[in-house]
């Protein structure tokens, strides 16, 4: 018995972690130069430290703080939002705060080597929200290495502005406008700082900066534009401008219909740009005409909009689109950076783009013409709309690869975790207008599922280039759309409240209510999981596996016997790597996870000091793989306030 207790024992002992050894072949150091790992997106590594094998023993390598929580008020953090991935440049690791602070950490350690302050204007107001994704970088090739400003970081800030910085040192590049900055002037204005934002990192195609813009949803019809614009990216001249609202008189039968387009606005680019260099081509993803919830005023399929538009990078000019959803009554923008992989097609690897939405459709088309690599089907629709409104009577809606989730919602779909809940959301669904997809606002009340925070949103998708597999995390909850005829108390911007928003679109006959469709315990009463991630196979557009993302354990009451796999609505992307792990984060739970990329198995998670709506990024440095995880306040999902950033690797052996 002795000798079974202590071999009990013996296994049951902490056991010392296998020290870190790297693979045979396995780069000592690696790249991630752009927001989506590169230019085009694909959010892949080709390194493997971190195999499923050995992922369980990722521990925090390091961790930065930015200082923000103590430098702004608690005013001005409520008002700020996390969503920052990191990117590697002349050595460093660079990143930014919400508050345009840029950052250049140690790679390996951590430690802070330059900062550069943008100085943004303080008087943001809610729901204005300062952000930033993320910077970009380009190399000047045609001065001698060591030059000033040879290495370039390029950013944007809230207040209308493009930088450019020495990625060495963080100090302006004086040649670039006026001391490193210049003035992105639209030629709507807004009304108040806030309404129009540059968020995203620009896109750098040779020797051209393009940024697009932010536009404040749902304020007014005649908003700014979303006004895409090309930059000499040595001085910051402005080379070319596209308008997603055609100011021409092209096509009027289905796109503008009379002179709606001259009444209009946004149509903005508010997520992240790609770039085939190659080809000299930038994928633009574009969002709603204004107002989102009403379009009596701007008739028509309103071409441009809601599209993925292919632009010349030299020229601006279109190269080709295509419109992922016509006259869009319900905030269904094209939310994510376009992916470009190669994928094979009847023997044959055709260039393609991948574009993921918040209707949970993936369209996959051949990045050189746009032709659709999957059919495209014109669905009817729901009609009956508001008085004034115009309806398309058909939607796109592609045969593969199928949508990421199931959208019937019927009274008897009601979900609960009582016959209580469930009953007063089988009252809620049965209340109100739903007919399924694209269901037309309405004065009663109209659910839309997915939500327009939904789907895949901004985060986008991953690509094993290798495999051709892709892989996305979505939001599977609904929302309460409620057309209010305009009151004469109606104010001049959005109205937040813990359970709903209020917005004016000045200039329509309605208000439009938002609130997400909930139980009166607050949880989502559509069929879990509430968040998914996916793995799809580009070459036969097959659905490989579909698993839970996030769990809901710390929002119940009391603790549950089993790990409830019910997903959790979700912000922020997928990142994979030639190891065969896939990071993600994203979730309310604020778990960076760990998942294998063959089964979707979760292999690993580590609890997030604060918010956790950003993606991560990963790379070597002296031999290790870091995972680096920006963590923080998301203004829309009331996540906990953070300034870190985290690094998890593999232990090194003792010495």
């Amino acid at each position: 018995m002795m000798i079974l207790a202590l071999l009990a024992l013996y296994l049951w002992m902490p056991r010392p972690l296998p020290p870190l050894v790297i693979p045979s072949g396995e780069p000592q150091s690696s790249s991630w130069d752009d927001w989506g790992g590169s230019r085009g997106g694909d959010r892949y590594a080709p390194i493997g430290q971190i195999r499923p094998g050995n992922v369980m023993h990722l521990q925090v390598a390091w961790t930065y703080s930015s200082g923000e929580m103590k430098r702004r008020s608690a005013a001005m953090l409520t008002n700020s939002t996390v969503e920052t991935t990191p990117i590697l440049a002349a050595g460093s690791l660079i990143t930014c705060t919400p508050f345009g602070r840029i950052v250049a950490l140690d790679p390996a350690t951590g430690r802070e080597k330059w900062v550069h302050d943008s100085k943004i204007d303080p008087n943001f107001v809610i729901p204005n929200q300062y952000i930033c994704r993320g910077v970009s970088q380009w190399i000047d090739n045609a001065v001698p290495a060591g030059a000033p400003c040879r290495h370039r970081i390029i950013a944007a800030t809230v207040d209308l502005r493009m930088i450019a910085i020495d990625a060495t040192n963080g100090r302006s590049c004086a040649g670039f406008g006026k001391d490193g900055s210049i003035k992105v002037v639209e030629a709507v204005p807004p009304r108040h700082l806030g309404e129009l934002k540059l968020a995203s990192p620009p896109a750098i195609v040779g020797d051209v900066a393009v940024v697009g813009s932010m536009v404040l949803d749902n304020v007014r019809a005649a908003a700014p534009r979303g006004t895409i614009n090309g930059y000499d990216v040595r001085t910051g001249a402005l080379l070319w401008s596209f308008e997603p609202i055609p100011q021409d008189k092209g096509p009027t039968d289905k796109d503008w219909i009379g002179d709606a387009r001259h009444h209009a606005g946004a149509a903005n680019m508010w997520s992240v740009m790609s770039v085939d260099s190659e080809r000299n081509l930038v994928f633009v993803p574009t969002s709603s005409a204004s107002p989102d919830y009403y379009g009596g005023l701007r008739p028509g399929d309103n071409r441009y909009a809601n599209s993925i538009v292919a632009l010349d990078g030299k020229t601006g000019k279109v190269v080709w689109h295509q419109q992922l959803v016509h006259h869009d009554i319900w905030d269904y923008d094209t939310p994510s950076q376009p992916v470009l992989v190669d994928v094979t097609r009847n023997g044959a690897s055709v260039p393609a783009v991948i574009q993921p939405t918040k209707q949970g459709f993936i369209f996959v088309f051949d990045r050189r013409n746009g032709t659709p690599l999957f059919p495209i089907d014109e669905v009817p629709v729901p009609q009956g709309a508001v008085e004034g409104e115009w309806l398309s009577k058909t939607q796109p809606v592609p045969r593969l690869p199928k949508p990421l989730f199931n959208t019937r919602l019927r009274p008897e779909d009601a979900y609960g975790f009582t016959f209580w809940d469930r009953g007063k959301c089988r009252d809620l669904i049965a209340k109100h207008r739903y007919e399924g997809l694209f269901t037309p606002p309405s004065t009663q009340g109209t659910i839309t599922y997915p939500a327009a925070s939904g789907g895949a949103n901004w985060g986008s998708a991953s690509v094993d280039p290798g495999n051709q597999i892709m892989f996305v995390n979505s939001s599977r909850v609904a929302s309460l759309i409620t057309l209010i005829p305009r009151r004469k108390s109606a104010g001049s911007s959005v109205e937040l409240s813990a359970i709903a928003d209020v917005s004016p679109m000045d200039g329509t006959p309605y208000e439009v209510k938002r609130e997400f469709l909930l139980s009166p315990w607050g949880a989502p009463c559509t069929p879990p999981p509430w968040g998914g991630l996916t793995a799809i196979d580009l070459k036969s557009g097959k659905t490989l596996w579909d698993v839970p993302l996030g769990t809901i354990d710390d929002k119940l009451p009391f603790k549950p016997a089993l790990n409830w796999k019910l997903g959790t609505p979700n912000i922020g992307g997928t990142i994979v790597t030639r190891g065969g792990v896939l990071f993600v984060a994203a979730t309310m739970d604020r778990y960076l996870r760990a998942f294998n990329m063959k089964t979707g198995a979760e292999l690993w998670k580590a609890k997030l000091p604060a918010g956790s709506q950003s993606t991560p990024m990963t790379y070597m440095a002296g031999g290790r793989q870091f995972v680096v995880m920006a963590t923080g306040q998301h203004m829309w999902f009331q996540t906990p306030a953070g300034d870190s950033l985290i690094a998890y690797a593999l232990p090194t052996a003792k010495r």
